[in-house]
């Protein structure tokens, strides 16, 4: 296992982050897949065992690894949770009743988080975040007007991607597996904006389903997403 680190800037335990966390992003190191021992990593990448200790300790943390006591360290198995209303691509969702779905792209870019916003997302106002806003449409009827916003320490490159294509939702399940999700529903009159976007009348009502998710124990992305009362409705089922 002989990698150099002479060539990477920053501390060495840092250095060893990143090169754990390109195995596993590569697909070198599955789920469950057990990594060397400290002792193996101090001797193979003549780092010392501090460095070694931190660099495991900080990626548990985050995420990225298990580790157990007397047994060794392993890749986290990522689960996505059961919760209230499941994430769905709203695309399938249209094509599953033999619709055609398109999106249009009012923006999305790097922007600033309100003060509500900010605390959604547990950052401070100053943080930079990617803002994207997307009209989702059912046979060129619009049903969803979707307002994220998206952590970049969690998808790095979620402002060059082409939503007309793809959706983000289905990006992210991609670069961000979920680990928790939270959804709060509720009923209101849309602005004036949303109400243009929606093709709402004057003093028609919206559905809006407020979604948080998490991924490596971050808060991946929020998401205010709103729905003419009209023509879209909220279902779930489930057994206890």
């Amino acid at each position: 296992m002989a990698v150099n680190f002479n060539d990477q800037v920053g501390p060495k335990y840092q250095r060893l982050k990143s090169w754990i966390i390109a195995r596993i992003d590569a697909g070198g190191w599955l789920p469950s897949h057990q990594l060397p021992s400290e002792n193996e990593l101090v001797r193979d990448l003549q780092v010392s065992r501090m460095t070694v200790n931190r660099a495991l300790r900080e990626l548990a943390n985050e995420g990225y690894l298990t580790r157990i006591p007397g047994v060794g360290t392993f890749v986290a198995e990522m689960y996505g949770r059961s919760h209230f209303l499941e994430i769905n691509n709203i695309a399938d969702e249209v094509r599953e009743r033999r619709h055609d779905y398109s999106a249009k792209v009012i923006l999305n870019k790097r922007g600033k988080l309100n003060s509500e916003n900010a605390r959604r997302m547990q950052l401070t106002q100053a943080s930079k975040v990617f803002h994207s806003i997307i009209v989702h449409l059912e046979n060129n009827i619009p049903i969803q007007v979707e307002d994220r916003y998206v952590n970049p320490q969690v998808a790095p490159g979620y402002d060059k991607v082409d939503f007309t294509q793809t959706t983000s939702t289905e990006y992210l399940l991609k670069v961000a597996p979920l680990q928790e999700v939270e959804h709060t529903v509720r009923a209101c009159l849309p602005t004036e904006r949303i109400r243009k976007l929606l093709h709402l009348k004057e003093n028609e009502p919206c559905l809006v389903l407020l979604r948080r998710t998490w991924s490596r124990k971050k808060i991946a992305s929020v998401a205010t997403l709103h729905h003419p009362g009209n023509r879209y409705e909220l279902s779930d089922h489930f057994k206890t």
